[in-house]
């Protein structure tokens, strides 16, 4: 018999919430936490910590909001719950964020230029194995530290070994975090980054007699080496291993929490922000890591979060000086540009990013390439970015964007808005298949989103397009963010997946590969439009053109040849198959308080590390 008498308890996941124009607000959240207990086991007193999730109703005091004024404060929107905070497992522009700033990656990239710098790798140089194979070694500095946020002292501390001595990133943890992302049984979306590396899609995909041993990725802790070997030259290699995706991260950690282990007060982390609070779906607490290598350099100390998917809440919130940077909704937008003030706070800059529609080509009536078709000629992108967007968007007829080695010209290759063809094309289904256009909206066309005013307002005009050009009816619905991911995966069950899909993707390194390889080839991407699946599910897959042309140009060294390869997929994919409806290449719109120093990268995450306030100018806006 176990007699257990609670001893010590403390909060795994508590944030201030700054809601907007509340003096006290109650919010029922998820809280974590790490309790400890003395128990009796056989007639000994031991301490056991476990893990208890409870419901909890909230108060927050308009006071609260004051208690980290002394110190320099980042107040932003996430606009949504990051669906995982594990390096491995994130797949999402949210989700990496916060990785990003807190956890060390082996290079990252200049804000600016999107060119690769040094990070936890000092130097990295090219070479060749034995068997002639592409290798790239990698010389890692020693004074990383393994950190995690003390809630009982509420202070960062480093993270010690069983003897009590200080954790430094090794080479071993990034070979434990690249073995981890390659392994099956970690189910990441986003192994085939690393396909590249030796043995890295036999081991990912199962193929027998292949273990996470088997991959091409050997590092040193003495010689503070990693050696990657490639199956393909790869000259990219060093952008890949800025991603998150291939962040060191704690063995031990992982083995005592599981999938628990990202929470506050139990992650072990190594970048510059350290997490200290995270109520699901309400907020989340970084702040500066003392112990960064570089931390003289990082002036901000206090990274409140918020999740407000409503852009007019999160707008009226920069407004009342809750939020320091943010976008503005689009029916704002005329009114921003012509205020004076906020009109000065207005920054518009190109992002390599692409907004799209995919078609799920297992779900009819999106089997047939004359319907995608109708559907993507009949949407007026222009009409779109001028009266609904208003914020300096390029027309998108293919899927890379301008500054993407390989993307082509905008509006020389893919598909334009010709509502003259796409009636032709869509009344040529009806006619084959003995329909009317009422047997055709019946059929109940879906368009999905994740919930987003911004999103919402799009399909709206969309759909209203698609009635005036085609008289066809689209349903729209949408699903909250981490739900819908789940829901547009191409091995969903078909019956669960929309006809439409809303989709947008940002540049992970400056290559076409990243971009019609890793995200529409059939057979080693994402292939969330389910391309030339064996199945409805997408259990398998075969090749078609489009697949042979992008794996010919992911191991073609002559950039022309490579360039003119991306041109022809580009036109298979948009126009012969289309699988999918290119709509915009995105810009960074946001409006930024005078006092705060931001970067606006293009391709690479924010750093948030990089960015300074004017201290006192935000405090006196404050009233402070």
């Amino acid at each position: 018999m176990i007699k257990s008498r609670k001893v010590g308890l403390f909060l795994a996941a508590f944030a201030v919430l700054v809601l907007v124009l509340a003096a006290c607000q109650a919010e029922t959240v998820e809280v974590t936490r790490v309790v400890t207990e003395t128990v009796v086991e056989e007639g000994q007193q031991v301490e056991v910590t476990r893990i208890v999730t409870e419901t909890q109703v909230v108060e927050v005091p308009a006071e609260a909001e004051g208690e980290m004024m002394d110190k320099v404060t980042l107040n932003m929107n996430l606009n949504t719950e990051p669906p995982t905070a594990d390096p491995q497992l994130g797949t999402d522009t949210t989700s990496g964020l916060v990785a990003h700033n807190t956890f060390i990656q082996l290079t990252r990239l200049d804000q600016a230029t999107a060119e690769v710098l040094p990070w936890l790798a000092t130097s990295w140089e090219e070479g060749l194995d034995a068997d002639g194979l592409q290798t790239w070694t990698f010389n890692l500095r020693g004074d990383v530290a393994w950190v995690k946020y003390d809630q009982a002292n509420k202070q960062v501390v480093q993270d010690v070994d069983d003897e009590g001595n200080p954790r430094f990133v090794m080479p071993s943890d990034v070979e434990f975090g690249v073995k981890r992302l390659i392994d099956p049984a970690t189910a990441s979306e986003y192994a085939y980054l690393m396909y590249g590396m030796k043995n890295a899609a036999a081991v990912n995909s199962g193929e027998e007699g292949f273990t996470v041993d088997d991959l091409g990725v050997s590092c040193d802790d003495e010689a503070m080496t990693c050696v990657f070997t490639l199956e393909t030259p790869a000259p990219w290699w060093p952008s890949i291993v800025q991603m998150t995706n291939a962040a060191p991260v704690p063995a031990w950690a992982i083995d005592a929490w599981g999938e628990n282990w990202t929470e506050p007060g139990l992650v072990v982390s190594s970048g510059p922000y350290v997490m200290t609070e995270w109520i699901h779906g309400n907020s989340m607490q970084l702040i500066k890591n003392p112990f960064w290598f570089d931390a003289d350099n990082v002036q901000i100390e206090v990274i409140d979060f918020v999740m407000v998917n409503e852009e007019s809440t999160a707008f009226a919130m920069y407004e009342n000086n809750e939020l320091d940077t943010s976008s503005p909704p689009l029916p704002e937008m005329d009114r921003v540009k012509a205020d004076p003030t906020l009109s000065q706070e207005l920054n518009i800059l190109p992002v390599a990013c692409t907004y799209h529609y995919g078609f799920d080509t297992q779900k009819y009536p999106m089997t047939d390439q004359r319907v995608r078709l109708a559907f993507s000629e009949a949407i007026d992108r222009q009409s779109l970015i001028d009266n609904v967007l208003k914020g300096g968007q390029l027309v998108a007829s293919s899927f890379a964007p301008p500054g993407i080695f390989g993307a082509p010209a905008p509006g020389t290759v893919g598909v334009l808005y010709d509502p003259a063809d796409a009636q032709a094309q869509l009344q040529s289904f009806l006619d084959d298949e003995g329909l009317t256009l009422d047997d055709f909206n019946a059929l109940d066309i879906v368009l999905g989103h994740n919930t987003s005013e911004g999103h919402a307002q799009i399909a709206a005009a969309i759909q209203q397009m698609w009635k005036d050009n085609l008289g066809v009816e689209v349903r729209v619905e949408n699903q909250e963010w981490a739900v819908y991911l789940t829901t547009v995966q191409k091995d969903s069950p078909n019956d669960e997946m929309f006809h439409i899909y809303r989709m947008g993707w940002c540049a992970d390194y400056a290559d076409e590969n990243n971009w019609v390889y890793e995200v529409f080839n059939a057979t080693d991407g994402y292939n969330r439009p389910r391309r030339n699946c064996d199945d409805p599910n997408c259990g398998s897959a075969h090749e078609s053109e489009f697949d042979i042309l992008t794996q010919e140009a992911k191991v073609e060294t002559d950039p022309a040849v490579r360039a003119d390869l991306y041109a022809q997929a580009e036109q298979i994919l948009a126009v012969d198959e289309a699988a999918y409806a290119p709509i915009y290449h995105y810009t960074t719109v946001a409006v930024t308080k005078p006092w705060l120093t931001r970067t606006y990268p293009s391709v690479a995450r924010a750093a948030l590390y990089e960015w300074t306030i004017d201290w006192d100018a935000k405090t006196a806006a404050l009233g402070g």
